[in-house]
């Protein structure tokens, strides 16, 4: 049995059908074991002897679609992944605040696009690089400024499109907490 996180994109804890019990429902409904949520915004921990994780990432989508109406991306990811990319500790001394928002955007298995970064970064975002294993990009953000989308997070967005879900550093560290428990 292998430790998954679901990273469901569009999650909003104010739409009825996107509460943490109703997602994790879905999964228990699946058939998964220890399913449980991280935060309110579409992190599902479960356990399952698949490993086929294109298919389980179908597999769950169809069904967050049917049961819930909730079209947005389902990005799944292993314990063993998560674990090694923390332990990898692409931000070095920093701290995540508003000046330095640290953030890990996955992609999805078989995404299309590139890896390569842009090639004129958004002078508020520092690019840390790509994380191959865990097919994610980390940055440092500065969003000391309201209101304004970095040009880095428009790159993914038109490069990835849906394919893409981003996550605070922070949120990533209770993850792997929660997975390991």
């Amino acid at each position: 049995m292998t430790r998954f996180v679901a990273l469901l994109r569009g999650i909003a804890p104010s739409n009825p059908n996107m509460t943490n019990d109703k997602l994790r429902g879905v999964f228990v409904r699946l058939g998964f074991e220890q399913v449980g949520s991280v935060l309110a915004s579409g992190n599902i921990v479960f356990q399952s002897d698949e490993d086929d994780v294109p298919a389980l990432e179908q597999r769950i989508q169809q069904a967050l679609s049917e049961q819930l109406g909730i079209a947005g991306g389902t990005i799944i990811r292993s314990l063993p992944e998560l674990r090694a990319l923390l332990d990898s500790d692409p931000f070095p001394g920093l701290t995540h605040g508003r000046g330095s928002y640290l953030t890990a955007t996955f992609l999805k298995e078989g995404a299309s696009g590139t890896s390569s970064l842009p090639e004129d970064p958004d002078p508020r975002t520092t690019v840390v690089g790509y994380d191959a294993q865990a097919r994610v990009f980390l940055a440092v953000i500065d969003n000391s400024e309201p209101g304004k989308t970095p040009d880095f997070m428009v790159w993914l967005d038109k490069t990835h499109g849906k394919d893409i879900t981003t996550r605070t550093w922070l949120t990533v560290q209770r993850i792997v907490k929660k997975l390991e428990a």
